[in-house]
C-alpha cells in the first residue's frame, strides 16, 4: 500500500492526517518495530545466502547487499556504492553483528570480493564457502529474496535518497516477512490461525489496540 492509500483508510475511519505525516510515523517507529520483530523470530539458520543487486537512485547505480538464511529469512541488508573487498567485508561484519552465531556455511556467487573479505574476518575465516553460478539460478534463495524489494521499488516509482532507502528497506524486510506466510502450502483454516497469531504478536510489538476504532 502507498502512503496515500493509508491516508485514505484513516480518513474513512475519521482520522485526518496527510501522507507526509504517515511517512514521518514510518521514519520514527519503523526501525523500532522491525527490531522487535527480528528479536522475536526464530533463531537464524546456519547457512547464509549472500547476494547483491543493482538499484538506481536518481540515476546513480548502487549495490543492495542482502543476506538470508536457508529458510529465506532476511538477516540484514546494506546499500553501498561499491562491489569490492571493503564493501563485502563491511557487509559481513554487519550481518555478524545482527546474528548471535556465525554460520556453518556461506553460499555466494563467484564475485571475488566475498572470499577476499571472508579471509580477513576471524569468525568466518574457516567457515565453509560454496560458490554458485548466478546464471544457473542455483542460488535461488538469495535471488528470490530480491523480488519483494523490486516490487516495492516499482510501486514507489524508484528509490531516491540512499539514507532513506537504507532505513526503509531495513524496516520493510522484517515486517513484510512477519506477515508473509506460505499460503500456498497450508489449508485456509491453518492459514487464518497462523495469521491471527502473527497479528496478535504485531499488537504486542506495537503496543496497539486490536480495535481500529479506538485511538
Amino acid at each position: 500500500m502507498s502512503l496515500r492509500n493509508i491516508e485514505e483508510l484513516l480518513f474513512e475511519r475519521g482520522v485526518i492526517v496527510s501522507y507526509e505525516t504517515v511517512r514521518r510515523w514510518c521514519d520514527k517507529f519503523g526501525a523500532g518495530f522491525a527490531h522487535r520483530v527480528k528479536a522475536a523470530r526464530r533463531r537464524p539458520g546456519t547457512t547464509w545466502h549472500l547476494d547483491e543487486v543493482f538499484v538506481t537512485l536518481r540515476g546513480e547505480p548502487y549495490l543492495l547487499w542482502r543476506a538470508v538464511d536457508q529458510h529465506g529469512a532476511e538477516l540484514d541488508i546494506l546499500l553501498q556504492k561499491r562491489r569490492d573487498k571493503a564493501a563485502a567485508k563491511r557487509f559481513f561484519k554487519r550481518v555478524l553483528a545482527s546474528c548471535a552465531e556465525a554460520p556453518r556455511k556461506i553460499v555466494t556467487d563467484q564475485l571475488r570480493s566475498y572470499p577476499a573479505a571472508k579471509a580477513e574476518i576471524p569468525e568466518l575465516a574457516h567457515v565453509k564457502h560454496v560458490f554458485v553460478k548466478a546464471s544457473a539460478r542455483v542460488n535461488n534463495r538469495a535471488e528470490n529474496s530480491h523480488q519483494p524489494t523490486r516490487e516495492r521499488e516499482r510501486r514507489m516509482r524508484g528509490f531516491r535518497n540512499p539514507e532513506r532507502t537504507q532505513a526503509f528497506l531495513s524496516s520493510f524486510g522484517p515486517i513484510r516477512q512477519h506477515f508473509a506466510l506460505k499460503r500456498h502450502l497450508i489449508c485456509a483454516s491453518l492459514y487464518r490461525k497462523q495469521l491471527a497469531t502473527r497479528f496478535a504478536a504485531w499488537y504486542r510489538f506495537t503496543e496497539a489496540t486490536q480495535d481500529p476504532s479506538v485511538f
